[in-house]
């Protein structure tokens, strides 16, 4: 069964909300590489429940957290979302090194991501 694997807080300032969340939680937030706008969380340690996540610049007006949830097949799940009324946002994109991702929403009109892990991805 598909689960919850990662989330995403979208914020008009990375690096502030980046200080928010370190200082309320103290989770562990760095920047995932120099160039990027994408802040990798650690928001517990492995052992406990829960999941880490990410936090990136808002790209639209109203984004606001969006779960990720891993599958085997991104394909076949889009192919569910479409039948079941739902809408597919982006194709499917390499995350390089890591894996693939697609983004979708909802019937009620909330986004959310799929990945399926693959360390080949975009080579």
């Amino acid at each position: 069964m598909p689960r919850v694997i990662h989330f995403e807080i979208n914020a008009d300032d990375p690096e502030r909300a980046a200080r928010f969340y370190r200082e309320l939680f103290d989770w562990k937030i760095n920047r995932w590489n120099e160039s990027s706008d994408y802040w990798l969380t650690e928001s517990g340690a492995r052992e406990e429940p829960g999941i880490d996540g990410g936090i990136q610049q808002r790209e639209q007006p109203g984004d606001s957290t969006v779960n990720i949830v891993g599958v085997d097949s991104i394909e076949e799940y889009l192919e569910k979302i479409r039948q079941l009324g739902g809408e597919v946002l982006t194709e499917i994109m390499p995350i390089p090194g890591v894996g693939w991702a697609a983004y979708c929403k909802d019937s009620e009109g909330n986004t959310f991501g799929l990945f399926k892990g693959d360390e080949s991805a975009g080579e």
